[in-house]
């Protein structure tokens, strides 16, 4: 299993809009991204986020660690 990165909520962001994410709205530090097919996420806008939270995001995004670094 590949070790995930530390990342910022923006980089997160972009990541998932690469596959087909969109936002929908932004309340405070919170962004809020939606998919067609797969279901929505929430991804703080933090300088950092950790590994643990980022995990939550991509079990809820159904996408593997490997997954999310290719597309890093």
């Amino acid at each position: 299993m590949d070790r995930l990165p530390i990342l910022s909520g923006k980089e997160i962001v972009e990541a998932l809009i690469k596959i087909g994410y969109r936002e929908v709205r932004r309340r405070s530090s919170h962004i809020r991204l939606s998919h067609d097919i797969k279901r929505s996420v929430t991804v703080p806008d933090y300088k950092t986020v950790s590994r643990g939270l980022l995990r939550k995001i991509l079990r809820d995004t159904e996408l593997s660690p490997t997954e999310f670094n290719k597309i890093l």
